[in-house]
């Protein structure tokens, strides 16, 4: 049976000493200690709903359909999973069922904390904490999922260095990112600075990713890109969606041969 300790690196011996009385491990750095993202994403989570289906039914299909994807580039050998900015706990709910363990991974407390509630099981963990410093040993787990975290993160390399140190060799990481997208701004009202829209910070493609890799040469990995962005504008999903992912998939890649403009870029790291 599997134990949270197994995997927890703790100053602290006793993984039960850092749990809340919801259930979640929290392992955020002290306040006086903490960087500014981090008070950034317990306000954003608390601003945002994260647990709220979107409106728009074309962006209900988008999403379902990365979630396909990563789910699909998962090895089913992979019994001890960690999701990597958690969210909304959508990995948890399609996992649970046949995973030895899922650890619920986010910055936000409150994010961890509702994804504990809603998903109730016993082999489900929820663990509030920093992406730069993963509270994690290493090669502890089999798989890490990480779904649109890395345009967010200040540190991008150092974020995936912690990735690949904490999966197990032989292990694979899947990260799903927007794909070649053009960061927008706007100018805070209270600060009088440039802000990025939706907190995303970089923009990636193939090029980008490849020289981020690089200094891991132990390494392999493959990027998929999908998604076709005129689909979605042709609101095509009122007919798409009824098909099984293969067959969504082949139209997919068709579009984007002709109109190469994919919206996603799912990277699938083996270590």
């Amino acid at each position: 049976m599997f134990e949270i300790s197994s995997v927890l690196q703790l100053e602290s011996g006793n993984p039960e000493a850092y749990r809340t009385a919801e259930g979640v491990y929290n392992l955020l750095p002290e306040a006086d200690r903490s960087p500014d993202y981090v008070e950034h994403y317990q306000r954003d989570a608390l601003a945002f709903d994260y647990f709220v289906e979107p409106v728009d039914p074309a962006t209900v299909h988008e999403n379902a359909r990365l979630h396909q994807e990563i789910l699909r580039r998962l090895p089913s050998t992979a019994q001890v999973v960690l999701d990597v900015g958690c969210g909304n706990g959508w990995v948890a709910r399609e996992l649970l069922p046949e995973k030895e363990a899922v650890i619920s991974f986010d910055l936000s407390l409150h994010n961890t904390t509702e994804t504990y509630r809603r998903n109730l099981k016993s082999n489900h963990f929820a663990v509030a904490g920093d992406v730069l410093h993963l509270p994690f040993r290493d090669g502890s787990v089999d798989a890490i999922v990480s779904s649109e975290v890395m345009e967010h993160v200040p540190d991008v390399p150092n974020y995936l260095s912690e990735l690949i140190r904490v999966v197990r060799p032989g292990g694979t990481i899947v990260i799903s990112t927007p794909y070649n997208e053009t960061i927008q701004y706007s100018l805070c009202i209270h600060c009088n600075r440039r802000t990025p829209l939706h907190a995303h910070l970089h923009s990636f493609n193939e090029t980008l990713v490849a020289s981020l890799l690089a200094p891991f040469p132990d390494i392999k990995y493959e990027t998929i890109t999908l998604s076709n962005k005129a689909l979605l504008y042709l609101r095509t999903h009122k007919f798409l969606q009824v098909l099984p992912f293969s067959a969504w998939r082949m139209v997919d890649k068709l579009a984007n041969r002709v109109v190469k403009k994919p919206s996603r870029l799912v990277i699938v790291v083996r270590k």
